[in-house]
């Protein structure tokens, strides 16, 4: 079983994951995948050892965007809500996930983005953001390959929401093996008294004390 079949199998209340993100700039999505589905995609990263800490996906046969346009359907409803609650000057993101990777290629980001990660001990990943070029899309996901506890330790998921003239807002996630979190790439509004505002939001990963973490990382936008 590949990947899409894999989250088709699952009962996703994209509804209810929508409300969450939209309120917290996050979700999680329990169990989407099993524990042979992520074992089966964290066993490519041994498969090429040209790539020392990272392997594009879109080599592979679940990674030619199939996943990718399960997903993002579900999505673009509340990314084009952020655009009219920001004001922005922007069309709204097409229903289609061809149409948004054609206007990626247009503006010349034509790299594709899936990534898949292993974290060793001492592996950190610093806060960031994933932009890579004009064109972006507010929402990317990324699926835990390895079960906390059992194959690593420490290596939490980590999301820092900054807002204006505010303390930062930090949320340490641990998911288990085969959940899923959606969360914002780069902003998203917040409401306030005068109406709505941007915060910002970068994530990044803790150290690992020990044992692998294997992610896969999902990102909409493709890259110059």
């Amino acid at each position: 079983m590949n990947l899409p079949e894999a989250l088709c199998d699952q009962e996703i209340d994209w509804q209810e994951a929508r409300s969450h993100l939209d309120e917290h700039g996050f979700t999680i999505l329990p169990g989407v995948l099993s524990r042979e589905i992520c074992e089966e995609i964290a066993a490519y990263y041994a498969d090429d050892r040209q790539f020392r800490s990272r392997i594009e996906m879109s080599r592979y046969a679940f990674g030619q965007g199939e996943y990718k346009s399960f997903i993002y359907p579900h999505l673009v409803p509340l990314a084009n809500e952020w655009i009219d609650r920001l004001g922005k000057k922007q069309p709204h993101y097409p229903e289609k996930l061809s149409d948004f990777t054609e206007q990626c290629h247009r503006a010349g980001q034509k790299r594709a983005t899936p990534l898949l990660l292993k974290y060793g001990p001492g592996d950190f990943n610093c806060l960031h953001q994933d932009l890579y070029g004009e064109i972006v899309f507010p929402f990317q996901v990324t699926f835990f390959l390895s079960q906390r506890g059992r194959d690593f330790a420490g290596g939490e998921f980590v999301l820092a929401e900054q807002r204006p003239r505010k303390q930062s807002r930090v949320e340490v996630l641990s998911p288990n093996q085969g959940d899923a979190v959606i969360f914002s790439v780069h902003h998203r509004p917040v409401r306030g008294a005068q109406g709505y505002y941007r915060a910002n939001l970068r994530h990044g990963v803790s150290t690992v004390h020990s044992g692998a973490r294997c992610t896969l990382g999902i990102i909409f936008h493709d890259a110059k």
